[in-house]
C-alpha cells in the first residue's frame, strides 16, 4: 500500500512563539512523506524563513483564518492536506494515524483526538452536527477508527486543529467560506461534508495538544476580550442552514450560548458581573455584521501547480526514548533530553515528585516531550486522588499507555 502524501497547513498570526513550537512538534512525525506549508502574517512568515525551515511560506496580512487556510491550500501538493493551529503540537504518531483511514477510497476526510492544555484531559473526541449546527454525542469505541456515512442531518464534526481532507475534495468543495474570518469555518465545512454525503472518519489516537493562545477575542486562560467575530460568524452560519423558526429564533439560541459561557467565567473568577452585558454588546455587534456580509457561491478551486517539498529529504529515521527520574533529577535529565533531541531522537521525560500532584504533559520548548506530577498523583480526573504504587510501576504503567502516540513502530 502506498502511503499517501500529506500537505500540513499552519495557520499562524501574531503568535510565533507558538508557531515556532508547533513546527518543532511537526518535525518529530514520523510520517514518511508529508510537505508543510506555514501561512503568517509578515513578521512571523520573516521569522520562519530566517530560521531555515524546510517548508513553504505564504503571507497573509489579512485577519481571516478562511482566506488563510485556502492560501495554504492553493500550495499544496499532498493527496490529503491535514490542518494544525499555531498553538498545538501533534503527537509523533498523528499523521501516521490520522491518514491511515484514506487507504479506504470512500473516506473524504477525518479527524482525530484534542487534548486539553493539562495534556490529559480532552478538549474533543468526537461530535455530530444536525441540520443546524447544534452539536450532538457520536458513539466511539476504544482506538480504532471509525467511519460515518454523513448526509443531511447528520455531520461529523472535525476540529480545525486536527482535520484532514482530500486535496481534490476539498478543492471541489471551493475551500473554506471566506465570510467565516473566525469561529465556525471548519463546522461550515463540515455541514458542506454532510451535504456530498461524505464518509467521514474519526480517528482517536490521531492526537493533538491544543493550548488555546491568547489573541485577539480571549486572553490566554479562554476568557473573551471581544464576542464580534463570534457573533458575525453566528449569524453567517444561521443564514447558511437556517432552523425552521427563523433567524430571530437562531439570535436567540447563539446568544443564549454565550451568555452561559460568560457565566461560566463569572462563577469561576474570570470575569466581573459587570464586563458580561457589554461583552453580549459585542456580540451584537456582530450579529448585524454578519447578516451584512456578503454569501457568495464557492466555485471549485484549480489544484496546485506546485511541486511536493517533503519537510524530510529521506523517511524519517528518529526513535522514541523514555527517560523516566525523580524530580530532584530534573536538571541532569532534562539536559539529557535536549541533547538526544538534537541528535534526532523523540524524547518522552518522565519526572516523579514524592507528592500528589496531577500528571501533566506537554510538550517543552527544548523539543521534548515532559510528563511531569506527583508519584501519588492521579492522571485523568477520574482515577482516585492517590495512586498506591512504586516508581517502576508508575513509569511503566504511564509510558505503557503513550506508547501508541510516541512510537514509530505501533500500526494503525
Amino acid at each position: 500500500m502506498t502511503t499517501p502524501s500529506v500537505s500540513v497547513i499552519v495557520v499562524s498570526r501574531h503568535r510565533p512563539r507558538d508557531l515556532m513550537r508547533c513546527l518543532a512538534g511537526i518535525g518529530q512525525l514520523f510520517h514518511p512523506a508529508y510537505e508543510v506549508i506555514v501561512v503568517a502574517d509578515p513578521a512571523s512568515a520573516e521569522l520562519v524563513r530566517a530560521g531555515d525551515w524546510p517548508v513553504k511560506v505564504v503571507d497573509c496580512d489579512q485577519q481571516n483564518i478562511s482566506v488563510a487556510r485556502n492560501l495554504g491550500l492553493s500550495q499544496a501538493a499532498g493527496d490529503i492536506v491535514a490542518f494544525i493551529d499555531d498553538d498545538a503540537v501533534p503527537e509523533p504518531t498523528w499523521l501516521t494515524h490520522l491518514c491511515a483511514p484514506f487507504s479506504d477510497p470512500d473516506v473524504t476526510a477525518a479527524g482525530g483526538y484534542v487534548r486539553a492544555r493539562n495534556g490529559v484531559s480532552f478538549q474533543w473526541q468526537g461530535r455530530r452536527l444536525d441540520d443546524i449546527g447544534t452539536e450532538g454525542e457520536v458513539p466511539i469505541d476504544g482506538d480504532t477508527p471509525q467511519l460515518f456515512k454523513t448526509h443531511h442531518g447528520f455531520a461529523i464534526k472535525t476540529e480545525g486543529t486536527n482535520l484532514a481532507i482530500r486535496r481534490d475534495a476539498l478543492n471541489a468543495l471551493g475551500g473554506f467560506d471566506p465570510a467565516f474570518r473566525y469561529f465556525l469555518d471548519e463546522t461550515d465545512l463540515n455541514m458542506r461534508l454532510a451535504q456530498i454525503k461524505a464518509t467521514v472518519a474519526v480517528v482517536p489516537l490521531a492526537q493533538v495538544h491544543h493550548g488555546f493562545a491568547a489573541n485577539s477575542g480571549r486572553t490566554q486562560a479562554r476568557t473573551p476580550r471581544d464576542l464580534t467575530q463570534i457573533g458575525a460568524s453566528c449569524a453567517v452560519f444561521s443564514r447558511k442552514y437556517p432552523g425552521a423558526k427563523g433567524l430571530d429564533n437562531d439570535y436567540t439560541r447563539h446568544e443564549r450560548t454565550q451568555r452561559q459561557r460568560l457565566l461560566t467565567h463569572m462563577v469561576e473568577g474570570r470575569l466581573e458581573p459587570g464586563q458580561i452585558a457589554p461583552l453580549l454588546a459585542t456580540f451584537r455587534t456582530g450579529w448585524s455584521e454578519g447578516l451584512a456580509r456578503d454569501l457568495v457561491p464557492l466555485p471549485a478551486r484549480a489544484c496546485s501547480g506546485a511541486a511536493f517539498a517533503p519537510f524530510h529529504s529521506a523517511p524519517p529515521t528518529a526513535q522514541s526514548v523514555k527517560l523516566a527520574g525523580r524530580s530532584w533529577q530534573a536538571f541532569r535529565l532534562r539536559r539529557q533530553a535536549r541533547k538526544m533531541v538534537k541528535e534526532g531522537s523523540v524524547v518522552t521525560l518522565i519526572l516523579l515528585s514524592p507528592s500528589a500532584r496531577p500528571l501533566r504533559v506537554m510538550f517543552t520548548d527544548g523539543g521534548w516531550w515532559e510528563v511531569s506530577g506527583g508519584l501519588l498523583g492521579r492522571t485523568k480526573r477520574s482515577d482516585p486522588l492517590l495512586q498506591r504504587t512504586s516508581f517502576r510501576a508508575r513509569v511503566k504503567k504511564e509510558w505503557t499507555s503513550l506508547a501508541m502516540l510516541k512510537t514509530s513502530n505501533q500500526t494503525p
